[in-house]
């Protein structure tokens, strides 16, 4: 059995900072010490893949992230980690604990099948692993081996943690709970018949754009019609990774506060994981503006109606904490508010008309080509 303490200071030697994920038993002295530590920030996710997505943007803002949890959540991991984390070469070290494990100590039902396939989930997505250090004289080793190959192969490593592998941590800090700001929107909003395109609204946000801004564009039609539009080294194409745009954002944001990150997001992809609104808004960095285009539909897998038209996406990002709340019934109106300064986290429903431009071309710029651009841009402005 090993402390929080000595893991968690030998992993800051490489730069991890940020600790994202879910709750579980096994996890709580790490949570516990994280969450306690002035010189760390502990982010909580409401589903293991957006703590995937966070760190992954954080990651790509130049700070290196773990994220932590129970393997009966492994699965909601595997979207981000194939087709973000090892499509864009981010690095992460994930720690996932090993519940329901073979012969190991007795658990409940649900984690019996998973504490089987947990390791072979890791093998099936070719991420290397290994157990979990439980002595003191092996956590040096194992954060060696663990850098060690996210350095050399820009690929995520993972950790399987045992049962009582680090000793227990009392939590000494209080949660304070935030206070949601009342945004000032008429319930009755009446959207006009006559809605911009996707297009039109992507014209206004890159012709408003402020010098130094990034922007993070969902999977799908609305990255491809970016990239039609105008490609720039300051803008991320998310290739699946579906419903992990505002995440991703979120990490992004956190890891470069005197930097605007836009997030570009879909009615599909957030209804997805409509629970990263809550995340979001907790932490409410001041530097996130997060722009819902609504269509209605999943346009790019065949234009099914998604259920965003009985859902008032305005009001629940203002219930979940957003201090400032718009409906945009333009592009020029978009427009105006991406190029006035942003001083708080601040969302944005737009909606649109289906449809897209004929023979939409597909970025021929690689997801790794994007990243690197991208971070060589954040260096340089």
């Amino acid at each position: 059995m090993i402390s929080a303490e000595s893991f968690v200071k030998e992993s800051t030697k490489y730069g991890f900072t940020l600790w994202t994920g879910v709750p579980c038993s096994y996890l709580k002295p790490f949570i516990n010490y994280v969450i306690d530590a002035p010189d760390l920030d502990y982010i909580g996710a409401t589903n293991e893949g957006d703590a995937v997505a966070i760190a992954s943007g954080a990651d790509m803002g130049g700070r290196p992230s773990v994220v932590m949890f129970q393997n009966s959540g492994f699965g909601n991991t595997v979207n981000p980690l194939t087709s973000l984390n090892m499509i864009f070469d981010i690095p992460t070290l994930v720690i996932t604990t090993l519940r329901g494990e073979p012969g190991g100590p007795s658990d409940e039902p649900q984690h019996k099948l998973m504490g089987r396939i947990t390791t072979g989930l890791f093998e099936l997505m070719g991420i290397p692993w290994e157990y979990f250090p439980t002595e003191e004289s092996q956590v040096a080793a194992c954060l060696e081996r663990a850098a060690g190959h996210m350095k050399k192969t820009k690929q995520p490593y993972g950790l399987v943690m045992k049962k009582d592998s680090v000793a227990p941590h009392k939590l000494k800090t209080k949660a304070q709970p935030r206070e949601i700001k009342a945004a000032q929107i008429a319930p009755s909003f009446a959207w006009p018949s006559d809605r911009p395109s996707r297009t039109d609204v992507l014209r206004a946000v890159q012709q408003n754009v402020r010098p130094g801004d990034v922007i993070v564009a969902t999977t799908g039609h609305t990255g491809r019609e970016l990239y039609a539009l105008e490609d720039r080294e300051n803008q991320l194409y998310m290739v699946g990774s579906m419903g992990c745009a505002g995440s991703f954002g979120l990490g992004l944001a956190l890891a470069q506060p005197k930097r605007r990150v836009i997030v570009l997001d879909g009615d599909g992809a957030a209804l997805m994981r409509l629970g990263a609104l809550a995340t979001i808004g907790f932490e409410r960095p001041a530097n996130l503006l997060h722009i819902l285009l609504d269509n209605e539909l999943h346009e790019s897998t065949g234009a099914q109606s998604t259920v965003s038209h009985s859902v008032d996406s305005a009001l629940v990002a203002a219930a979940c904490g957003y201090p400032s709340v718009q409906r945009a019934p333009t592009a020029e109106d978009v427009g105006k508010l991406v190029a006035a300064p942003t001083s708080e986290l601040s969302f944005v429903h737009v909606k649109t008309r289906p449809g897209s431009p004929d023979d939409l071309p597909r970025p021929t710029v690689t997801p790794i080509q994007v990243k690197d651009r991208l971070i060589a841009f954040m260096k340089d402005h």
